[in-house]
């Protein structure tokens, strides 16, 4: 028994995430397991071990399981982790056991409704295009039939974090941490991160306070995601306590969101200028810059000050981790929340994150809101960046993409376009030296929107223009 037809399994940018009872299905999990699995044997040999994690989502858990058993009854050694695992935590794992790679199954900073199964590769960062192609192609074959063989059967269950606490000390100086005595606030955001960033911190000496600590299935009615909307009580928390700053990850642990000591959500561009500041002054690394399309050129102007290579790659953190393989990379980053270091694993690594932020409070020995200042006036630029999300089906978007890129403007709301980028989706450079980029969302039906300029009139301006510019295009098309 097979599906006729793949168009509800749709691998974005990173992996397959679709909507539980509807597209996301246990037989079409068996579908893709099973078209995973093809791929490995094109590639490893049965002795390597295939890993299997899952995040603290509605049926992650159940689904992984049933994964497990289909890896499985084709011959794999399977080794699943026995408790909610972080995305970076099972990545490490992937490496550091020789494996065949991971099937982590989440959905991200998704909301509830949704799920999602991530291929990690034995290199221990996101599938490039190549591999992911090569999975698709394969699901065509596969069967959605059940697994013949009941969990545990020969599956072993194995606990990642031990392994991973070690690895995590060797990018973190945990002594530097413990001499500042620092007070963190910590929101676990129901995520995986939960014994694992806090249990860090408890080691480093730090204060620490810890929200929503628990597995919700329903990520208390929002969406776990560490952005300004969902870190309403930890800014109250910190505030309130008056902790030096507020910590949080998203529902897989692989994004940051940081609060200064006075309250003030600290974006993910100005948190990657403060770390790629920090990593050369107080640690002495250097490297390449690495950030995507829709990440702050602040980072262009402090790698040119330091003479250090810059690198504009496609949205999404398999395009950064790919470049990292490739060269020394001293951060590389984006503004949605992910960024990995030299030394660390290429792949996106939310516990990493903040970790890194209390390192540099103790190494500086200021408070987060002065460290943000310093890291700007070292660019002597500020920007204001902004990002808005339209709902759109994925066909009427790349319709929209078509048209704009057959009829490219000659300046936006009086701004001459300099250049054009369609590395991914559309991204118009303006003399000024604003941005704005236009792309499809790779894990949901939205057309994304960003962009970044130097002042807050001109960004309202740009934003008022851009929205009309896209309601009319779709009274066209």
């Amino acid at each position: 028994m097979n599906i006729s037809s793949n168009q509800k399994i749709n691998f974005g940018t990173d992996g397959w995430r679709g909507i539980i009872a509807d597209d996301f299905t246990f037989p079409n999990v068996w579908k893709v397991t099973r078209a995973i699995a093809a791929y490995l044997e094109t590639v490893y040999p049965k002795n390597c071990p295939v890993l299997v994690g899952y995040d603290t989502r509605f049926l992650a858990p159940e689904f992984a399981k049933s994964a497990a058993c289909i890896l499985a009854e084709l011959g794999w050694n399977v080794l699943i982790t026995d408790s909610f695992c972080p995305t970076p935590v099972i990545a490490y794992q992937a490496k550091l056991l020789n494996s065949a790679g991971a099937l982590m199954f989440t959905a991200s900073h998704n909301a509830a409704r949704y799920c999602g199964i991530k291929y990690i590769p034995d290199y221990a960062g996101p599938a490039t295009d190549d591999i992911t192609n090569k999975i698709v192609a394969n699901l065509d074959s596969a069967s959605i039939l059940p697994p013949k063989i009941d969990y545990p059967g020969p599956i072993v269950e194995f606990n990642p974090k031990t392994d991973y606490f070690k690895f995590i000390t060797n990018s973190i100086s945990f002594n530097q941490i413990r001499s500042a005595n620092l007070k963190v606030h910590y929101d676990a955001l129901y995520s995986t991160s939960r014994g694992y960033l806090d249990e860090i911190l408890r080691q480093c000496n730090c204060e620490v306070f810890t929200l929503h600590n628990k597995r919700d299935v329903l990520f208390g009615g929002q969406l776990p995601e560490p952005s300004f909307a969902r870190l309403a009580q930890l800014k109250d928390s910190v505030i309130t306590e008056h902790a030096d700053l507020g910590v949080a990850t998203d529902g897989d642990g692989d994004r940051f969101g940081i609060i200064d000591e006075v309250g003030n959500f600290v974006p993910p561009n100005i948190i990657l200028l403060i770390l790629a500041r920090h990593l050369m002054k107080n640690k002495g690394k250097t490297g390449a810059i690495v950030r995507t399309l829709a990440t702050t050129h602040l980072l262009d102007r402090f790698a040119a000050q330091n003479g250090l290579e810059l690198y504009e790659t496609p949205v999404g953190f398999k395009y950064i981790g790919e470049k990292m393989r490739q060269t020394q990379v001293l951060i590389g980053g984006e503004e949605s929340g992910g960024l990995s270091i030299d030394g660390h694993i290429p792949e996106k690594d939310g516990i990493l994150a903040n970790l890194l932020v209390i390192e540099a409070l103790a190494y500086e020995g200021k408070p987060l809101s002065m460290l943000v200042e310093e890291a700007i006036a070292t660019v002597g630029e500020v920007t204001f960046n902004h990002r808005f999300d339209l709902k759109f089906s994925t066909n009427e978007v790349s319709k929209m993409l078509q048209y704009y890129k057959s009829n490219p403007p000659e300046e936006i709301a009086g701004i001459k376009v300099k250049q054009i980028s369609y590395q991914d989706g559309i991204k118009l450079y303006l003399e000024d030296n604003s941005w704005i980029l236009l792309r499809a969302s790779g894990t949901e039906p939205l057309m994304r929107v960003y962009l970044e300029t130097d002042s807050l009139k001109k960004q309202n301006k740009l934003v008022k223009y851009m929205n009309q510019t896209i309601e009319n295009i779709t009274k066209i098309i």
